[in-house]
Parts: structure tokens; sequence; C-alpha cells
């Protein structure tokens, strides 16, 4: 038997343990407390409950920062300041972009890496940085869906990935904590243990060096796991900005705070950003999703934004390895060498963009699941980031379209961006240079597939009820209704706003239409943004692009 109750917020006694405890509680749960409304009755424990709400929403543990980008320095490239032309420009200084330079420049190619903020400060700067080709449960389904022999070129491209890392980590003796881990998809239940089982089969049948077992470091037992040896973790952006310092010189460029508007292929290419033009022989666009619409990728994908936390932990009681768990809900875990010690990294809370409001309940949910599981002591970071999901569970990397000659993409990692990045960037400079790349067929950009899958059909008749139904939201409101900390689509005068108050009571006033293709945008409370529910552009409170495809600010009011 239960009661009903509204969605409350539990805090326990130390002030640190907090949960949204949802609508439901057991005559049990009685033993600690009853609570309705506003109003609570403290029975034992030191629980107190209270209602949710934007304006009573508890303060978020840790420092709203990537850890990665905290803890190393700004690149300081100049924005660009005069035309210029190069043999290759690449659009983006992710992994992907500045593997490619890197690779490129090696050969004898001038390159220029052109980014709209600094230097992997966007998806790249904010990952779980595992290196691995075990990405969670795939080669079941690989081979199922492509055959076996397609699945053994996905393990051997990713594999040959951890390689070129390693390689390169050694042979430029880069300082990045680069270590070798096992990694591990886990299930605690019986429940999914039959797709670990399955997973472990094909994975044997690749030659991936697969074992199952029961028992792991973690503090917790499991039905049983899928293990992967000899693979890598790092600190991505050391390694990143390493690399990266590298390129200019020689007729090579790197360009930050520079925002391409327009790519263009004639005989030639041309890039035009906001800072000047740029003339050049071919172009990788490496923008997570291409800022290019002729491939048609936001349509061949779907956004996916994560979260993660950053937990103080004592050597002696971290799990040792990378582990991600299987099913609906689960949670992505490592653990880093910073300069205090030890950082437990555990990610989850996966949704697609735009479709949830209150994203601080992302955050409330992953330090419960790590005080309730680990020795943890305190919370020190915690930041979100983005990805595009393939329909068909494998990146595009090749041409824009089939009539491209010199545009190339790179995009649909599928939240497994350090090897499919360094994989896309392998490729790309091979398309470039004229070599033979026995996993490029594979990724090809331009396949069909996807457009006829039943995923892709599905996601996109969500885009198309999100492109009519959010037009219906936000009417008969007041800019005045919108209280501190909120986040408000209003209809102003017959036209859909965004409006956002900060805590010192300001008001922004921004156009609700994505300049993209026209979606309604959403509220996102955790980061204090505007997201785009049908292809995943993203904006500050002030319009201000964060994430594209879009390469256009939200029109001020």
């Amino acid at each position: 038997m239960g009661i009903w109750f509204p969605p409350c917020i539990i805090r326990g006694p130390d002030a640190r343990t907090t949960r949204n405890f949802g609508y439901f509680f057991s005559w049990k749960s009685l033993n600690y407390f009853i609570g309705f409304g506003n109003y609570i009755w403290q029975i034992g424990a030191g629980i107190v409950c209270s209602t949710i709400s934007p304006k009573n929403m508890p303060n978020l543990s840790g420092k709203h920062i990537s850890y990665w980008i905290d803890s190393t320095p700004t690149a300081n490239f100049p924005p660009l300041s005069n035309n210029l032309s190069v043999d290759v420009a690449i659009v983006g200084a992710g992994i992907a972009g500045i593997t490619a330079a890197t690779l490129l420049k090696r050969a004898g190619k001038t390159v220029v890496v052109i980014d709209s903020q600094q230097i992997s400060t966007g998806v790249s700067g904010h990952t779980t940085a595992k290196l691995t080709s075990l990405h969670q449960l795939i080669y079941a389904d690989l081979i199922k869906n492509h055959g076996e022999e397609k699945a053994q070129i996905y393990a051997n491209s990713n594999q040959a990935a951890i390689e070129f890392v390693a390689k390169t980590v050694t042979e430029e003796q880069i300082d990045c904590d680069f270590s070798r881990q096992s990694a591990y998809t886990f299930a605690e239940t019986e429940d999914n243990l039959q797709k670990i089982e399955k997973e472990v089969e094909a994975a044997l049948k690749l030659g991936l060096p697969a074992s199952f077992v029961r028992e792991t470091s973690l503090p917790f037992s499991i039905a049983g796991a899928v293990k992967f040896d000899n693979q890598a973790q790092f600190h991505c952006r050391k390694y990143l900005l390493h690399l990266i310092k590298q390129i200019p010189g020689d007729g090579s460029y790197v360009f930050e705070n520079t925002r391409v508007e327009k790519v263009e292929e004639n005989d030639h290419c041309q890039v035009t950003t906001n800072k000047g033009i740029i003339q050049a022989e071919n172009v990788i666009v490496a923008t997570n999703i291409p800022i290019t619409d002729e491939g048609l990728f936001f349509a061949k994908t779907y956004p996916k934004r994560s979260y993660i936390i950053g937990a103080r932990i004592a050597e002696d009681k971290a799990p040792h390895g990378m582990y991600i768990g299987s099913g609906e809900k689960y949670y992505s875990i490592r653990t880093t060498p910073d300069k205090d010690g030890l950082l437990l990294l555990v990610g989850g809370g996966g949704h697609k963009v735009g479709i949830v409001e209150n994203t601080e309940e992302k955050y409330l949910d992953l330090e419960n699941y790590v005080r309730s599981r680990f020795s943890v002591e305190s919370i020190d970071y915690r930041w979100s980031t983005q990805d595009y999901v393939s329909f068909d569970q494998v990146p595009y990397v090749g041409k824009l379209t089939p009539l491209s000659k010199h545009t190339f993409v790179a995009t649909g990692f599928s939240l497994w961006g350090m090897t499919q990045g360094t994989l896309s960037g392998m490729i790309l400079a091979d398309n470039i240079l004229g070599l033979e790349n026995s996993a490029a067929d594979l990724y090809d950009a331009t396949r069909a597939t996807p457009f006829v899958s039943p995923k892709g059909i599905k996601q996109n008749l969500e885009v198309g009820a999100h492109w009519l139904g959010d037009r219906l939201k936000g009417l008969n409101k007041s800019l005045e209704n919108v209280v501190i900390g909120e986040g408000k689509l209003v209809t102003v005068d017959g036209e859909k706003v965004a409006a956002y108050r900060d805590e010192t009571g300001k008001l922004y006033v921004v156009s609700a239409v994505c300049p993209h293709l026209g979606c309604i945008v959403a509220w996102n409370n955790g980061e204090k943004s505007w997201d785009c529910p049908c292809h995943g552009s993203r904006f500050s409170c002030n319009g201000e692009v964060l994430h594209g495809p879009t390469v256009k600010d939200l029109k001020s009011f």
C-alpha cells in the first residue's frame, strides 16, 4: 500500500544527499517523514521534503565546467584577420579535425584549422575520454544488421584508432595521463545478462580481446560483464592541445573564435567566415554535426545530451578500469588522476535534446548514484555534453554528398567520439591524400540506408511533430510571469519568444524560432540554454549559438 504526494526533494541530514523522490511513497517511507505540498512533518532520520520548482531547486554540487577544460590552459590562437589560401581547410577543432590536420601536415599539405570558440572546448572537451572499441553493446547488432564482414571492419578500425593514439602519445611524448585499462559493459541484474553473453560471443568471433566476467572492482555486485583488455583512457584536451600546437607554421594556421558561415564547392572550395574568406582545395567539416545542410545529416542522426560529474575519491576506494552499464538507465564510470589525487567520473542521464526542461534533476540523480555506490569525499565538477547518434550505429565519414569532390564530413559518433573521431581523421586524411583505407566504404557518409531504417523514419516523424506541436506552447502568457531563474516560451503580439529572467532579475527575450529549420526551442534549466528539439542546435540565454547545426543566433528583441 502507499500514498501519493507531489514531486519533492529529499535532503539528508548532511545537506548534501539530494534526490527527486518522485510521486509515490510506500507506507514504509512513513517511518521517516510525512509531507504534502509545502507542509512537512519530520518523523526521523533528519529528512526534509519540499516541493520542486525552479525557484526552490537546491544548489547543485561542483564547479559547472568540464574537468578537462578546467585543468588545462587556454590555447590563445588568434581569430582569422586576413583572407588566405591553403591546401585543406578544417572546420572544427575537436579530435576528428585535429587528427586529420596532424596527418595532413605530416604529409606535406598546408592546412588551416578553424573553430568558432576555443580549441577543443566543444564536444571533445566534454567527453568521458575513453579509448575503447567496446561501445556498450554493439557487435551482436552489427553482425545481425550489417553482416560479419562489416562488423569486422568496425572492430578493426576502432582498435586501430586506439593504437594510433597510443603510438602518437609515445612518439610525441605527450603528457596526457594516458594509461592502458580494461573496459567493461556490465549488467547488474539477470534481465540484461543474455545480451552481455551475446556480445561476448560476437566480439570473440571478430577477434576482439573479449571475455565474460562476473566480478569487477566496482563496489557493488553485478550479474555479468563483457570485458575488453588493453583498451585505454587519457586526458583528451592535453593530448589535443599538444597536437594543435604543431600545426601553425610553413603555410599552415590555427584560428579560434572564427565562425564559419558557409562552405561552397566549385573547382575548389571557399570557406566564408565572420572574419574573412579562406580558399582551399579541400574542406573537412568536423563540427560534431555538419553546419552544411546538403548532406542531410541532421535527418540521418538524432541529437543526444548526457551528463557527467567528477567526484573526489581516495585511491584505495576507487574502481580500476572503465565501465558502462546496460539497459535503459545506465551509467558510465571511470577515474582520472588530477593534481589533488583522483577523480571519479560518472556519466548518465542521456536524453534527446530539447525534451527535458528540468535537466538539473539529471545532475541530482548522478550525485545520488555516486554517493549511494561509492565512498566519495566531495562532488567537484559537473558538466554536460552532446553528440549525434547514427540511425544505423555507424558514423558518417567521407564526402558531403555523392556529387562532392572536395568537401568531406565526419559525424554520427554515437557517444564514442574518442575512437570514432580518431578513425574519422585517419580516413579523411587518406581520402584527401589519395590513399586507400580499408574502412572507408563502411563509413561512407553518402550511404542511403539510414533514411529508410525504422529508427530513421520514427525520429524524423518526431521532428515533424515538434515542428507543428511546439508552436502551440507559450500561448496567453505574459513576460511578467517569467520569474527569477525561469525560462519560458511566451507569445507576444502574436510572435513566439523565448524569455529568461536571471538571478538579478534581468530579462532576456529572444525569438523562440530556431534559425536552422524553424523549430521552436525549449528551455534547459541545468545549462541555462535554449535547445532545439528537432536537430540539436543550442543557444545561450541571450540567443548566441552554442552548438550547431545552425550558424545563426536567435533574433533579439
